[in-house]
């Protein structure tokens, strides 16, 4: 599971430009998807609109603003304090669970009520 981010547009950042050409994401996903190609695995991106490090691993709960100087923080919700990594990390295991399950894609949840639904896809029974 990986995130899917445009590293088109984050390298005109000029102050991240220089660290994210040097480690090569384009090239290295091209290399994930080849290498899970060639092992029958699946390489499932997450969209880069899905709020993976302000949304709760807990309890579920969307933070309004995180900057990104903010490195830890605490949940409103449930009272959970979370690094901003290891959350997003957490949340994007995850969404990328869901979808393979799932068989859905990985977006931001909807104003709707209950938010975006998946309904699980059942493989065919085979007659023996």
């Amino acid at each position: 599971m990986i995130e899917d981010l445009t590293v088109r547009t984050m390298v005109r950042n000029r102050s991240l430009a220089r660290a994210i050409s040097y480690a090569a994401w384009s090239d290295f996903r091209s290399m994930l998807e080849y290498k899970a190609d060639w092992y029958g695995r699946q390489v499932i991106a997450v969209d880069r609109f899905f709020p993976s490090a302000k949304l709760c691993s807990h309890c579920g709960a969307l933070a309004e603003a995180l900057p990104l100087k903010v490195r830890t923080w605490t949940c409103g919700s449930c009272g959970m304090t979370h690094d901003r990594d290891v959350n997003a990390a957490n949340n994007l295991l995850a969404a990328g669970l869901a979808v393979s399950v799932c068989g859905a894609g990985v977006r931001p949840q909807r104003r709707t009520p209950g938010g975006q639904s998946a309904t699980k896809q059942k493989a065919p029974r085979r007659e023996l």
